[in-house]
């Protein structure tokens, strides 16, 4: 305890031995005296900039120009690009600036509090877990995406499900027949009644029976019927963040199989830079997009993309994107969202099942917004008895635009959302009807849904909607827990740690033992590690220190002084 804090002033680095041979081709060619200027093509990002530094601070280099390349894929187009515009490298010290001090933050928070709360609770978790001895692993995003979990695994343990009972009532007009169901209005003689369980239902069954027997024998009026038709458009493109969650529902993998997958798709020159949280083009890029569209439709040889690219010539869609939803040159920050390059073609053959089949999914999610959208007509009517209002909904889809490219999700839903359609069309307002019958219906409220690994990478990205403070979640919109580089990796660690297990099959997620105890003994000790607000929060910062809006100085000094007033309170 006596060595609590440990802030050291000085930041040591060491090469790793399986990685010497590669640091030192490197430091040869970074050294040599006819080498006068340097190309930095790390990843274009936080991390990537790290990278590069680290090895250069490592070498020591001095006396040479550096310039960096920011490029968004590896096509010889997009490197001949970013080489031509390549940016002297100090242009990055802010973000480089930053992603030192993600990796000190990370260290320090790391390092102290694990340390504390090993010491602390260490041998008490160990008694109970029944092992010899165990350690404590803290972590600023990992511990807030454990609380996450445990939460919701506790929120399902202890919920107890709420049977309440529907009235459904089956109206006519000559022989054709629909149904509507029962819900309270301010006329109703339930209207604020203790006896209901929510708007749509009751909490005991007799008072549905009573209910009925009112209304029994009685004549039907449509007091209102609206008629309406609805647009829809095709979802923004994919993010790393959105590309994972897909994966996971539709393969079953894990995020880093995903990122994985996406990396060597980037590496063929296929698609753009995967670690990116923009689902958006930037204008530049929009501005070209036929060049995206012509190498697809000329080189990928798969029959039913063939199909889509000539439904779009035939139809003359318009490849003009500028003023659509896909272009925001203000929700991009490094990179824009991922997209086939129309490139890398001659890699295709040689891709395995996966990664053809990922590969596709990125393809059509990008044809999808040259789509038109779809149409709904969607009608709905309001049946008063007596001063009770039943209502009911009709939908149906009259054009499928970018639904086309679906995989027929969208189809089966619209096709639940029919019924009722043809006769409600038929309705107008003070239509007399007859009353046929009523029923009850059970319903039950249920529990919240487990994370699968793809959804929690979601619930990173999006934690700030877990923050009550409505300024905060304001303040911190978009910048999530960990990034889209580490997502993956964090759910990775918190498995193989032993806190989480994730179901192979179902990519279910579930805390483990040990997890919830580690939960408990943060939650107890220093509760704010488990919530979204602190740990989006110094995300937030060290975006600022990249923006140039507050210095590593203030950063580090707020940062020392939390870990310092967080280990005076609890030793």
């Amino acid at each position: 305890m006596e060595t609590l804090p440990f802030l050291p002033k000085k930041y040591k680095y060491e090469i790793i031995p399986n990685v010497q041979k590669q640091f030192n081709t490197i430091q040869t060619i970074l050294k040599r005296e006819d080498v006068d200027k340097i190309y930095v093509a790390t990843d274009s990002g936080r991390e990537g900039e790290y990278i590069y530094r680290l090895v250069e601070n490592q070498i020591g280099v001095e006396g040479k120009i550096r310039k960096r390349v920011w490029i968004d894929s590896q096509t010889e187009e997009e490197i001949k690009r970013g080489i031509t515009e390549a940016k002297d490298l100090e242009e990055y010290d802010s973000l480089s600036d930053s992603a030192y001090l993600r990796a000190k933050e990370d260290y320090l928070i790391g390092i102290n509090f694990s340390r504390l709360l090993s010491i602390l609770y260490g041998n008490k978790l160990a008694s109970i877990i029944k092992e010899d001895r165990t350690s404590i692993s803290v972590g600023r995003v990992m511990t807030c995406v454990l609380g996450m979990i445990v939460s919701r695994e506790r929120e399902i343990r202890n919920f107890k499900r709420t049977v309440y009972y529907k009235i459904c009532g089956e109206f006519s007009k000559g022989d054709d027949s629909f149904k509507a169901e029962w819900k309270v209005n301010n006329k109703s003689k339930y209207f604020e009644s203790t006896k209901l369980y929510n708007e749509v239902g009751f909490k005991n069954i007799e008072d549905c029976k009573q209910l009925i027997n009112d209304l029994h024998d009685k004549k039907a009026m449509v007091q209102e019927i609206k008629k309406s038709k609805q647009k829809e458009n095709a979802s923004l493109l994919f993010n790393l963040a959105e590309l994972q969650n897909t994966c996971t529902k539709l393969f079953k993998i894990k995020p880093d199989e995903t990122l994985e997958v996406v990396q060597s798709l980037y590496e063929k020159k296929l698609v753009t830079y995967p670690r990116t949280d923009a689902r958006v083009l930037s204008t530049a890029v929009a501005k070209v997009i036929s060049k995206n569209l012509n190498g697809i439709a000329k080189e990928f040889e798969d029959e039913e993309t063939k199909c889509i690219i000539n439904k779009m010539i035939e139809e003359k869609y318009s490849t003009n994107l500028l003023k659509t939803k896909y272009v925001n040159d203000s929700k991009i920050t490094d990179h824009y969202a991922i997209i086939p390059t129309g490139q890398g073609f001659e890699n295709y053959n040689k891709l395995n099942e996966l990664q053809k089949r990922i590969y596709k999914i990125i393809v059509k999610r990008f044809l999808t917004i040259f789509f038109p959208s779809a149409e709904f007509n969607k009608i709905s009517a309001t049946i008063l008895v007596e001063n009770e209002t039943f209502h009911c909904n009709g939908k149906i889809c009259i054009k499928q635009g970018y639904l086309e490219l679906s995989r027929g999700q969208e189809n089966e839903n619209n096709d639940k959302k029919e019924n009722n359609l043809e006769v409600l069309k038929l309705l107008k307002k003070g239509d007399i009807l007859d009353t046929k019958n009523f029923e009850i219906r059970d319903a039950e409220t249920s529990p919240p849904t487990r994370y699968n690994s793809g959804s929690i990478i979601l619930a990173m990205e999006n934690a700030g909607k877990l923050i009550e403070d409505e300024e905060l979640r304001e303040q911190i919109k978009g910048a999530g827990i960990g990034t889209s580089a580490t997502r993956a990796e964090i759910m990775k660690k918190l498995e193989r740690i032993k806190y989480i297990s994730i179901n192979p099959k179902t990519q279910i997620i579930t805390p483990t033992q040990k997890g919830e105890l580690i939960f408990n003994v943060v939650y107890n000790s220093i509760p704010d590690m488990l919530n979204p607000k602190l740990t989006a929060s110094w995300e937030k910062g060290l975006e600022m220190v990249a923006k140039k809006e507050i210095t590593s100085d203030e950063f580090m000094k707020k940062l020392e002084g939390y870990i310092k007033s967080k280990i005076k309170n609890i030793g």
